[in-house]
């Protein structure tokens, strides 16, 4: 499971969590089960306005137990650590920042490229190649050697399959002879563009937009 497949599962879940909380909160709040003459069962949390939204009761249930501030403070401080965790690797690339480059006529030179150079170039490449509207690439790591991950949106009517070819003799490739690299794997993500549809003209020559009833 990828960073970004993670980062969709815990926002989502965060999401429905807040949600539910957030409609249990207003319904109470507003007093809507009194309006719409409605009977929570007991242990229903903020049934009416008046109802706190944790009870004295369940405040004070466990505070004289032994096991209960070590649980409390060692689950805030794995929230805590767990929310630096994902922030951090939110900030931490997930490919290297710099790439070696061979430099086959200088012996005992090395050479170290800025990996968001290198993107640039072939970002650069990539959207000169024909009926490319926008494009965006990664060079990140792989098992044993790094690989691209594009992302390219052709413009309406554009041909993926020709897109394919044009990449692989010409970004792919020079990319793969400037590393040195036997192979460089690709992951190509292509979607086109819808065609916007053509605007109605008036007698006068000015466009006018359908009307819809």
């Amino acid at each position: 499971m990828n960073r970004a497949t993670v980062n969709r599962v815990l926002l989502g879940v965060a999401g429905i969590v807040l949600l539910a909380v957030g409609l249990l909160v207003l319904a109470g709040g507003l007093d809507l089960y009194g309006h719409l003459g409605a009977d929570p069962p007991s242990w229903w949390p903020l049934a009416s306005p008046d109802q706190p939204v944790v009870s004295a009761r369940s405040r004070t249930r466990w505070v004289d137990e032994e096991w209960w501030w070590p649980v409390v403070i060692g689950g805030l401080a794995l929230a805590v650590a767990g929310s630096a965790w994902w922030l951090l690797a939110q900030l931490h690339r997930s490919g290297p920042a710099t790439i070696l480059v061979p430099t086959p006529g200088s012996r005992g030179l090395r050479l170290r490229l800025r990996t968001r150079a290198l993107e640039d170039v072939l970002e650069t490449g990539t959207v000169a190649l024909p009926e490319v509207g926008r494009t965006k690439v990664w060079l990140i790591r792989g098992p044993g050697r790094p690989r691209l991950r594009v992302v390219v949106r052709l413009t309406p009517g554009g041909d993926p399959a020709a897109l394919v070819e044009h990449f692989e003799t010409g970004p792919r490739t020079d990319a793969r002879t400037s590393l040195g690299l036997p192979e460089l794997h690709a992951e190509l993500r292509v979607t086109v563009a819808r065609a916007k549809p053509p605007a109605a003209r008036t007698r006068g020559g000015r466009r006018k937009h359908p009307r819809v009833t």
